[in-house]
Order: structure tokens, then C-alpha cells, then sequence
């Protein structure tokens, strides 16, 4: 996938889905669909296309919340999640629109005709029901829709997608989830299970000293972290290199062991090995417990045999 953060360097022409895209949950999935779909059917048909267009994904970086309240946004999907999680949709092209004075001053007209029109050259767009641009979030989809359609730009929009119980998908609904350990209602939003994807580092290695050897997980520090506590989760390594299989992780300070530092630890469940420097994706199946203090080691060791003993009844391991 061709990534860029410059639209003079934009593989062009163009079909643009436009959004902030963060957690590319199945609300964003139906956004993004109408522009790839087309190459998809001329694929499968094997039609010749006159002229290749890039189905492209547009979105702002930073996040507009960010920049007008100055305050870090946590990402459910950093830039290298999102990447891969756009590839397998089928996406080409991920163009990071810089979100500064000069956009944000932008009129709904001047964004469709400078941006869409003269650099990326769009020859359809797409985009969700809600979906707001310009100063001061001045234009709406319609608005897009009418605008675009003066250069004779078809614009899709997609209308708000719910899930069971008439609930609206939203990368906050699916932080208010994540935050209260609901990993179901999380994958139910997504369409898939949240994941936690980062390097194995060395860390205290008092795990090992207790029987329960951890690997530590260095995470993006825009990743936003479930609920603290412990987990049941499968875990892979690398892109394409395959399972690990299962295990139990902590999110936390470890307080028994008087940790000062936020981390995220994974207990690997029969299974041993060095995986210092190798990039592991933690994926979370089911929230056990809060993270507590323990009166001693030998507490803790139970607890955490206790852990491993409900996870692998959890995953439907022996």
C-alpha cells in the first residue's frame, strides 16, 4: 500500500473514502467498500480497465479533535494497525491529509476543489451519513454531494450502521466498551476481536522467578489500552508467520511486586521460547479480572495459576 502524507505524491486518479477511520470498525468497512468494489468486480471479471484508479482511503493527521483541543488522542488503530487492516479491504492508498490552520480554514467548496478535485483527481467518493468538513465542520455529506457533483462526482453516502439492540457504531462506543472489558460488545463493533500489536522487550524478568515467565510488550504510544486487569487472549507473531497459540496477559502496574510503570505483560500458555525484538499481536478474548494486590508471592503464584486454569476453560484449551 502506497502511504503519504502528501497529495502532490498521491498515486492518482482516485476513489476516496473520507473519514478519520479510527478502529476501522464495520461502520467504516461500508464506507470504504463502494471504492474498492469496482476494481474488485473488474478483477474477478478479468475486464481491462481504461485507466486504474486507486482506491483510496483520506483521512486527517492529526486527528481534528487533537489539534483544536491540544490534547494526545489515543488511537484504537495506530498508523501500522491501520495500514494492515486497510490491505486486507482491498485499499491501495492511504493518504494523511497534515491537519493545520490553513486546513481547517478551508471552505466545504475550497476542500472538494483543491483537495479532491486538483490533487487527487477523485472520480467517485464515499463517505458515512455524518460525515462533516470544512471550517468549523460547516459542510455536511449532502453538502459533499451537491459540490462534487458540479465536477461530476458521484458521491456515496452510507448510512449510520447499528448492530444488535439498535446500538450506533462508533470508535466511542467501542472505547466505552473496551474501557469497561467488554470484549464482546467491542467485537461486535468491530467486527472482530481488538487487538494489541507491539515488540517484545526485556523487563524485570520476575515472572520467570515465580514460574510464570511473561513476555513484555512494548506498545505505540498512541495504542489505547483496555481496561486494566487480566486477560485471556491467542497471540501471533509477525505478519505471516503464524499462531503462538494461547495465554493470560496482564495490563497494569503490577502492584504486588511495588511496580511504578504501566505495562503489558503476556504469559504464554505451553509454550517456550526467545521472542526478545520479534513484533507480537495480542489478540483479547475474554476479560478475567481486575488487576490487585496480593499480601505475598505465593498469592500472587496461585492467582496466576488460577488465571491460566480459567483461560484455558475460556478458550477451550486442555
Amino acid at each position: 500500500m502506497w502511504v503519504t502524507s502528501s497529495t502532490s505524491k498521491a498515486l492518482i486518479p482516485t476513489t476516496v473514502a473520507l473519514g478519520n477511520f479510527d478502529g476501522l470498525h464495520r461502520g467504516h468497512q461500508r464506507v470504504i467498500q463502494p471504492i474498492v468494489k469496482a476494481r474488485q468486480e473488474a478483477k474477478e471479471l478479468l475486464v481491462p480497465s481504461p485507466e486504474h484508479t486507486y482506491p483510496t482511503v483520506v483521512t486527517f493527521d492529526p486527528h481534528p479533535q487533537e489539534f483544536f483541543t491540544g490534547q494526545r488522542r489515543a488511537l484504537l488503530t495506530p498508523l501500522k494497525e491501520k495500514v494492515q487492516q486497510l490491505l486486507q479491504l482491498g485499499v491501495e492508498q492511504l493518504v494523511l491529509l497534515p491537519f493545520n490552520r490553513e486546513l481547517a480554514d478551508l471552505s466545504p467548496q475550497a476542500f472538494v476543489e483543491k483537495i479532491l478535485v486538483q490533487q487527487l483527481c477523485c472520480q467517485h467518493i464515499s463517505v458515512g451519513q455524518d460525515f462533516c468538513f470544512g471550517k468549523q465542520r460547516s459542510g455536511t455529506a449532502t453538502d459533499l454531494q451537491a459540490i462534487a457533483a458540479n465536477f461530476g462526482i458521484p458521491v456515496t453516502i452510507v448510512p449510520l450502521h447499528t448492530c444488535e439492540g439498535s446500538h450506533r457504531i462508533s470508535s466511542s462506543a467501542i472505547r466505552q466498551a473496551l474501557e469497561q472489558g467488554d470484549l464482546q460488545r467491542a467485537k461486535e463493533l468491530l467486527g472482530r476481536s481488538y487487538t494489541l500489536t507491539g515488540t517484545v522487550v526485556k523487563g524485570q524478568q520476575l515472572g520467570r522467578t515465580i514460574g510464570f515467565p511473561t513476555a513484555n510488550i512494548q506498545l505505540p504510544p498512541e495504542k489505547f489500552l483496555p481496561r486494566q486487569g487480566v486477560y485471556a487472549v491467542q497471540l501471533l507473531t509477525g505478519e505471516k508467520i503464524g499462531s503462538l497459540g494461547f495465554g493470560v496477559m496482564n495490563i497494569g502496574s503490577r502492584p504486588t511486586v511495588s511496580g511504578m510503570h504501566l505495562s503489558v505483560e503476556v504469559h504464554l500458555l505451553d509454550w517456550s521460547g526467545d521472542l526478545y525484538g520479534k513484533t507480537m499481536t495480542v489478540q483479547l478474548e475474554k476479560f478475567l479480572r481486575s488487576e490487585q494486590k496480593f499480601d505475598s508471592l505465593e498469592a500472587l503464584k496461585a492467582q496466576i495459576q488460577s488465571d491460566c486454569n480459567l483461560a484455558r476453560a475460556v478458550l477451550g484449551i486442555n
